[in-house]
């Protein structure tokens, strides 16, 4: 398959994928986040480290579960979206300690604790709109998640990756590059599905 081929196949997918999410009505999508929750936070070890994020608009939610791991004494880092489209990572206290950010996003705004911080995680969970059944994950196209699994490679560190979707979302196949490293673990509402075991 031609890059330009697959390009185009990822944004048709990210499209159709984006429109369906939108379609979600507000007590589902509250009802799938309540279930993440509980499904996401029996992954992290007690008084482990987990890289998360705040999630935006139609993304399956993240807040309850941000708020039980940080209620059972989990330390929670979250994204700071640098200029070059890295990672900072900052650790996560409450909602009231969140700030708005570039691109609609929700960042901490704690002391800034640097791109390798991540290197600590027990577990580190990456947005996606879509994973396969090889682990496959489908992003946005930005590229900042591709740079922490790249740093998490190069430093040996092999925290568990899982990636928190709707159930539909987990797919037969999604298009893939030979950067795209795939993740351990899917949540969705219904439940954990693990890869390669």
């Amino acid at each position: 398959m031609t890059a330009d081929r697959l390009s185009n196949d990822k944004a048709a997918l990210r499209s159709r994928l984006l429109a369906e999410r939108r379609a979600l009505g507000g007590p589902e999508r509250a009802a799938a986040a309540a279930a993440l929750a509980g499904h996401a936070a029996a992954l992290v070890p007690p008084g482990g480290t987990v890289a998360a994020y705040v999630s935006v608009g139609a993304e399956p939610g993240t807040r309850p579960l941000l708020r039980a791991l940080a209620g059972a004494g989990v330390r929670v880092l979250l994204p700071v979206l640098l200029p070059d489209n890295d990672l900072d990572w900052a650790r996560y206290e409450d909602d009231e300690r969140l700030a708005p950010a570039a691109r609609g996003l929700l960042e901490p705004v704690g002391p800034r604790l640097g791109p390798d911080a991540v290197l600590g995680a027990d577990v580190v969970l990456l947005p996606g709109l879509a994973v396969d059944l090889r682990g496959t994950r489908l992003g946005r196209g930005g590229g900042s998640y591709d740079r922490v699994l790249a740093r998490l490679t190069r430093a040996g560190a092999r925290p568990l990756l899982a990636t928190l979707l709707y159930p539909a979302e987990l797919l037969p196949a999604v298009p893939a590059e030979p950067h795209d490293l795939p993740v351990h673990a899917v949540v969705t509402p219904d439940g954990v599905t693990r890869f390669g075991e």
